[in-house]
Parts: C-alpha cells; structure tokens; sequence
C-alpha cells in the first residue's frame, strides 16, 4: 500500500502543472526583442567646390561640376549611445591638396548638437578614404568598427604591390591600426547583414573601396540607410548609374536596389555628398540635418 501511494503522489506531482496550464495559466508567451530608436543627423563639415560630377556618376559629363557636401553622420540613441558613421578629416595636408569652404573641425561640428568628443562611444568607418577616416582621431575614446575585409587589404598588410590605395592616407591607417592596441577599442565586422550594434545593421557590396560598408538604422520613423560613398549622390540612384570611383560597378548597382529594400522609404536612403541632403531634411539647420 505504501508503493501504490507513494506512486499515486508522483503521479499528481507530474500531472499539476500539466493540470495547471490546462486551466488558463500558460506561461505568458517570450516578448518580441525591443530594439533601440535612434535619431539620424547628417552634418556638414565643409565644401569641396567645382568638383566633377563625372567622377562621382559613371558616365556623367565631364564638363559638368558641382559644389559637393563633406560630411559625417550621427547616431544619436538611448542612454548616451552616440555613434558616428566616419569622422571627417582634419590633417593640414589635406587643405593643401584642396580647397575647402565653410570648414568646420569635425569635433567642434558636433557641439552645434551639444555633443563633445568624449560623448562619441562608437565610430564606423564605412572605409578607409581620408575624408571619412581622417578624424578617427578626434574621438580617442570611441569604440572603432570597420570591416575585416577592408582592414586586412589596408591596414593588416598595406604594402603588397598591386593593391589600389587610392585616397588611402598612411597616417589615417597607423591610426585605425593603433585602435588594435587599445583593450576592446577595435571592433571587427566580419561580413554582410550585421547586427553588432542593436538597432544597427552592417552591409557590405557597395564596393567603393576593397570592402567598404554602410548601415541601416532603426529610427522612429523607420529605417533610415546612411549609405556614405556607396552611394555618392541621389542622382546614382535616380539614374540607375554606379558610382564613378568603385571595385565593382555591378555589385555597386546591386547594393544600390538592395538599399532600396533596406529602407523603410527611399527617402530615407543618405547618400555620401549630395548638398540636397540639407535642403530635403533642412531641420534643425545650420549645418544639421535630422533625417526623419
């Protein structure tokens, strides 16, 4: 008799939760993950004047020529999460080889958003060109992310003979390459589609550089894609036309319609130096954009 009950209260121990759910008390079903919203400004840090369009759209005019934005984007999320999408540039030499209007350093450009050098957290360095990766070190305490691909052809081994080193500044890559040395600095991005960052997305294809990237941002509005030079201005994408300056024509036009699918309204697709990005999203103003 004592087997048969110790048997019967095993049973009613197996059989009560069981009993339980039946009766309305299923455990509440895992929530969807929240993902962060972040706000997406475009700003500018100069102006590089009579530039020609032919080197910006594949098959444009070459007699035509344009005033092109010079520009960094910023991330701006919760709890003091303030990424860049590439910092600018800022070396002497550079205004030597160019002329520049309306300059303003990258580092004093952001507190027009109340923001300091020590508030960025992170940098993406969508590629290793000096006007996007020249002012890395402005931020010295932000977090670096950069594609695998693009640091192995750059930075890891620079000198092997062949290799397209085109707007590639050696003091910009003993920069990044020192971010290595510093504990948790340097965040590798080994390949397409991303999500290292939550509510931040990394694509690679536009091909620019050897493996240059861009994101997509979850937004209030939506996802927004800061598409940096792979894409150089809105006319690539209203003409079907790669970009003038890339590895791969085809592959660019293909991370072209792919960004189109990315985000949530063409609108929201940011090209690298178009100036009508400050005239299509011109709030708040003064060299700020919030792409919304």
């Amino acid at each position: 008799m004592k087997m048969i009950r110790r048997l019967l209260a095993l049973t009613l121990l197996i059989l009560a939760p069981a009993a339980g759910m039946s009766a309305g008390q299923n455990p509440a079903p895992a929530q969807p993950e929240v993902k962060p919203v972040y706000e997406v400004y475009a700003i500018s840090y100069g102006v590089l004047p009579d530039f020609p369009v032919s080197q910006l759209v594949a098959g444009a005019d070459k007699s035509r020529k344009m005033d092109i934005q010079m520009m960094f984007w910023l991330l701006k999320g919760p709890g003091g999460r303030n990424i860049l999408v590439d910092c600018g540039f800022h070396r002497e030499k550079f205004f030597k080889d160019w002329k520049v209007k309306d300059y303003i350093k990258p580092s004093d450009a952001l507190k027009k958003l109340g923001l300091k050098p020590s508030d960025i957290t992170d940098v993406i360095i969508t590629h290793m060109h000096w006007d996007h990766a020249d002012g890395l070190d402005l931020f010295p305490t932000a977090k670096v992310w950069i594609q695998k691909d693009e640091y192995d052809y750059y930075i890891n081994d620079p000198d092997t003979p062949g290799k397209n080193r085109s707007g590639v500044d050696p003091e910009d890559v003993a920069v990044v390459a020192a971010t290595k040395n510093h504990h948790k600095q340097l965040k590798i991005v080994d390949g397409d589609n991303k999500e290292l960052i939550r509510g931040v997305v990394f694509y690679t294809g536009g091909r620019h550089t050897y493996a240059s990237q861009y994101v997509g941002v979850n937004t209030k509005a939506g996802t927004v894609v800061v598409a940096s030079d792979n894409l150089y201005l809105y006319e690539n994408l209203d003409k079907h036309a790669p970009i003038a300056a890339t590895f791969d024509a085809a592959s660019n036009l293909k991370a072209q319609e792919r960004m189109k699918q990315i985000a949530s309204n063409p609108r929201f697709i940011v090209p690298g130096h178009d100036p009508d990005v400050f005239v299509r999203f011109p709030k708040p103003g003064n060299g700020i954009a919030k792409i919304e």
